[in-house]
């Protein structure tokens, strides 16, 4: 009895990489501007309150992410920057652009967890309404925000990840218009020399119509 051993056919196999290039390029894409969006909306969100003592009273106070820190939205923008440069460079530079990428996402969940428990900027605010330095908040509490810009600087650090792993595949910038290209040059016409309305077409279209 014969048996017939399957051989796989090299369409399959030539298939299978660009797959995988397409879909953890359209992953990267979407964690990269997902992460983006999600760590810009929360840092301009409630991060903590509190409250301060004025003459006798109290006053309450909020802090926004942007109070407590600057960190998340500034590598936020450079996570998106090095999102776009990735397909602008290729071999060591795409590498260089996917490790910046990464490292984006991962400074952004390093600084949102630092800021999930701060309070000095409370602390901050309390000494400025109070007009007394040694001014504190009372009350402290804190919101979830931090921990949501966390989950944005995890989604870039992802895609940081998929640009490192399998950025070589991706696509690149088209290098038509790059220095040193040249544009085809038209080819002229043949102009029938009998037929003199042909022969003012092709001088408007800037050619010889005598074929020199």
């Amino acid at each position: 009895m014969e048996y017939v051993t399957a051989v796989p056919h090299p369409r399959t196999e030539a298939a299978a990489p660009a797959r995988s290039s397409r879909r953890s390029l359209a992953a990267a894409l979407l964690f990269g501007a997902l992460g983006a969006a999600v760590a810009l909306l929360a840092t301009r969100q409630r991060w903590s309150e509190g409250t301060a003592t004025v003459a006798g009273g109290t006053f309450p106070l909020t802090a926004r992410g942007s109070d407590v820190t600057g960190v998340p939205a500034a590598l936020a923008i450079v996570g998106l920057a090095a999102l776009v440069a990735v397909f602008a460079v290729r071999r060591a530079g795409r590498l260089a652009v996917a490790g910046l990428l990464a490292l984006s996402g991962a400074g952004i969940v390093a600084a949102a967890l630092a800021g999930a428990s701060d309070g000095s900027a409370l602390d901050e605010k309390a000494a400025q309404t109070t007009g007394d330095t040694s001014a504190t908040v009372a009350a402290l509490t804190h919101t979830g925000w931090p921990y949501v810009a966390a989950v944005g600087g995890v989604l870039i650090l992802l895609a940081g990840v998929l640009a490192l792993r399998y950025g070589r595949l991706w696509p690149a910038m088209s290098g038509r218009y790059e220095r040193g290209t040249q544009r085809p040059r038209r080819t002229a016409r043949s102009v029938d020399p009998e037929r003199p309305e042909e022969m003012w077409k092709a001088l408007d279209r800037g050619e010889d119509p005598t074929g020199g």
